[in-house]
């Protein structure tokens, strides 16, 4: 079938995420599936979400919340976005200033020595505040609608840190995190790669606890645009997932992973230093400085493991923290956006062109397991990583309420 369209302009924030996109550019594999790509790299991710809408873009690097809160109505114009690939699993982190870092290990210096990091010592350094009446600590993430808000929020709720009420939650582009954290504008921050990287490399900052550590495959960015779009363009469609998907094969094998930093630091596209680009993608990334991460973390994951694929467990779990924390309402009919959003048989087509394995399933319960398995439920059996929440917790899409309501600390209680 020709292609209904064969020059598309994709968005992207500059992050490590982003690399199947630029991949696909770099290394002709856009060209190879006969399409003309002008990537455009964009300030924030509302610019990324109106330009998807108003179509100046045709499609995007997402945030995994976005298209499903678009979808929804409440994160900006109401408009049906769907999710055909999901771009990575992993790679953001939790970053507090050097101050503050050491603020929780004078408080508990067993706590901050162990891993994951508990936010208990924090919760102690929030409570001290208050009884000075000191003014609230104050933490960044990159938007509302993401990875990044849920992931900090579990991790202070966890430890009996109202988000909400115990500290303030403000809103920065992920490439401002580290400067905002040297000037004392914010006091922490969750981001992904390299801007974590970057402030423990500059000596502002230390990071508490990896995205792999707080759930050991969780879900991050994916590719999205408009339904209307995929519906006027299916071929297009079809060939843009192909390059993306090639790319990410690419993008995960480890011989490609220093070439990858090379690309991925240029000034088009995350445009920091390659040594920083390059310590979440190659070895072990530190905590601190001569504290270096532990080898057997995947930091960022392209396409191992399914990573590809838009599971819609995945949008489940998104829909239930946007529940937990008040962002919808209980009428939401959660199953039916997911299902409308996460499109995984756009994804199998695609796949299925490509000789690449894809699963035959469209979720899977979340936290099951310990050490790595297989997903034989597949078109070829899949080797998958451990998947284990760092609170012991389990998650099962088809009970979304249930577990929205099974956290002491949230908005949401089920009648």
């Amino acid at each position: 079938m020709s292609l209904e369209r064969t020059n598309l302009r994709l968005g992207f924030i500059a992050l490590n995420d982003c690399a199947p996109l630029a991949v696909a550019k770099e290394k002709g594999i856009f060209e190879a599936e006969g399409l003309s790509v002008e990537l455009s790299r964009e300030a924030s991710w509302a610019n990324i979400r109106d330009k998807v809408a108003m179509g100046a873009l045709d499609g995007a690097h997402m945030l995994g919340p976005m298209p499903l809160a678009v979808g929804l109505g409440v994160c900006g114009e109401p408009t049906r976005m769907i999710a055909p690939l999901s771009l990575n699993l992993n790679g953001s982190a939790i970053t507090v200033s050097r101050r503050l870092a050491d603020a929780m290990r004078a408080i508990d210096p067993g706590g901050m020595a162990q891993r994951p990091r508990s936010a208990r010592a924090l919760a102690q350094v929030i409570a001290e505040r208050k009884a000075a009446g000191e003014a609230p600590l104050i933490f960044a993430v990159v938007f509302p609608f993401s990875v990044h808000n849920y992931e900090l929020r579990y991790w202070l709720a966890e430890a009996g840190i109202d988000p909400d009420a115990d500290l303030r939650i403000v809103v920065t582009p992920p490439a401002r995190m580290a400067a905002r954290l040297a000037a004392g504008d914010i006091d922490g921050f969750c981001v992904g790669a390299p801007w974590n990287a970057l402030a423990v490399a500059e000596g502002q900052g230390e990071i508490l606890a990896y995205a792999a550590e707080l759930w050991r495959v969780g879900p991050d960015k994916v590719f999205g645009m408009t339904e209307a779009f995929a519906d006027r363009n299916p071929a297009t469609l079809r060939a843009t997932l192909r390059a993306l998907i090639r790319a990410a094969v690419w993008a995960d094998e480890p011989g490609n992973r220093a070439e990858l930093a090379a690309i991925l630091a240029h000034g088009r596209y995350v445009d920091a230093p390659e040594e920083v680009v390059a310590r979440s993608l190659t070895g072990a990334p530190p905590y601190a400085p001569g504290e270096a991460g532990p080898e057997d973390q995947d930091y960022i994951i392209y396409h191992r493991y399914a990573a590809s694929f838009p599971w819609r467990s995945h949008a489940v779990w998104f829909l239930t923290q946007m529940l937990r924390w008040g962002q919808i309402g209980p009428g939401a009919d959660i199953g039916a956006v997911a299902e409308a959003v996460y499109r995984p048989d756009l994804y199998r087509a695609a796949a299925a062109e490509l000789g690449v394995p894809a699963p035959l399933v469209d979720e899977k319960v979340e936290g099951l397991h310990a050490s790595p398995w297989t997903l034989d439920e597949a078109t070829a059996p899949i080797p998958m990583a451990p998947d284990l929440f760092f609170d012991g917790g389990r998650f099962d899409a088809a009970q979304p309420e249930r577990y929205a309501a099974g956290f002491a600390i949230g908005r949401f209680r089920s009648s």
